[in-house]
């Protein structure tokens, strides 16, 4: 990796931040604010990358990806040690969600993590690498026409499947499955899941809307009483993450997942009237606004 203050490697005699350094530190400063914006299952994305522990997609490679195209990686909420990407010695390719990133894109750094992993030799992790030269994005790598299964898993036993000796990441495997929050996916909707943190129970919801227009809709339930799921449901507030909102409840202890699958289509209904309406809010919905406003969380 060239410094900024080292010799441009183009030959040009000038140093590397006053040459082509310029257009990387303006692609490290731009931010996309909806990086998977385009791809099936946004709302899901999000989920993974922010608040799922353990869980798995299997994705289909496009045209855009060349002469991979048809071929299957797995997607996966995070992979040993953070690795950004892995091909594993079988050939398979398993590409890391939660790793860490180098630009304001991080459809793009994605996108390059899962390139450098198809290019690698079988059996190579694929280490961070800063900030990523131009190139394709998840949209133009992975054949959008393909559904988006999300597995959520209890442990991480899906890093050594198949492995014949899984040595070299048990004690990564191990601490990482001691610390897993148990999270559970709604079926019943997209883009749900519960999960039990310490004594409580949470649903959290990612919202695949305008984030505006849903915290709009958000304070017409609840100036309207109508924001619960459910019977002893609390509204607690919400999460901001990658250009989506994150409406969070508290839920009855030692109910679990299920009771939620008939409540949340009710809700949603509710949601999706209060998103489609065009009336200005009214002064109750403006404090419940601004009330939900000092409730959230930017994740990112």
């Amino acid at each position: 990796m060239v410094g900024l203050r080292e010799p441009c490697p183009c030959g040009s005699g000038r140093r590397y931040k006053a040459c082509h350094g310029r257009a990387a530190a303006h692609r490290g400063e731009a931010v996309v604010a909806r990086p998977f914006e385009g791809l099936p299952g946004e709302a899901d994305w999000v989920a993974m990358r922010e608040l799922v522990p353990s869980a798995t997609v299997p994705l289909t490679l496009g045209k855009g990806a060349g002469e991979h195209a048809g071929r299957e990686v797995l997607l996966a909420t995070v992979l040993p040690l953070a690795w950004p990407a892995l091909h594993r010695a079988d050939g398979s390719i398993l590409l890391g969600l939660q790793g860490q990133t180098g630009s304001g894109d991080l459809s793009r750094d994605l996108g390059d993590a899962l390139l450098r992993a198809l290019n690698a030799e079988a059996g190579t992790p694929i280490p961070p690498a800063g900030l990523p030269d131009e190139g394709p994005r998840l949209q133009d790598l992975l054949d959008l026409s393909a559904p988006f299964n999300v597995t959520v898993h209890r442990d991480f036993n899906f890093w050594i499947a198949g492995v014949t000796d899984p040595a070299d990441v048990a004690d990564s495997l191990r601490e990482a499955s001691e610390g897993i929050i148990p999270t559970e996916r709604l079926t019943s909707v997209d883009a749900a899941y519960w999960c039990s943190v310490a004594t409580k129970e949470h649903l959290r919801w990612v919202l695949d809307r305008d984030e505006t227009k849903a915290l709009d809709a958000l304070a017409r339930l609840h100036a309207s009483g109508e924001i619960a799921v459910g019977e002893g449901s609390r509204f607690v507030g919400s999460f901001r993450a990658l250009g989506l909102i994150i409406p969070v409840w508290d839920v009855p202890v030692g109910s679990g997942r299920q009771p939620l699958e008939s409540e949340v289509g009710p809700w949603l209904k509710r949601f999706e009237v209060a998103f489609a309406s065009a009336e200005p809010l009214t002064q109750a919905e403006r404090g419940a606004r601004a009330g939900l406003l000092n409730r959230q969380l930017t994740l990112n």
